[in-house]
């Protein structure tokens, strides 16, 4: 699986270097860098949103709040 973060300058100031942080934790922390490839992008057109994220295709918005969230509900599920 493959999740894409943004690290365009908006997403930058809206917290993207801390959802990277905090996903990398996640990973590390289930045994999942294996199974999931975290990348950044500069720009991905949505800046009026949160930090955008991409699992594959699908655009999500996120702020750092919802990184647990996202990924119990978005990560795990989609590999269980």
């Amino acid at each position: 699986m493959i999740v894409t973060v943004c690290i365009g300058s908006s997403c930058h100031l809206k917290g993207s270097r801390e959802i990277i942080e905090r996903l990398q934790h996640l990973l590390h922390e289930n045994k999942l860098e294996k199974e999931v490839e975290l990348r950044g992008s500069f720009c991905m057109g949505e800046c009026m949103n949160g930090v955008c994220v991409k699992i594959e295709e699908e655009l999500f918005s996120l702020s750092p709040a919802a990184v647990e969230e996202f990924f119990l509900e978005q990560i795990l599920k989609r590999l269980t």
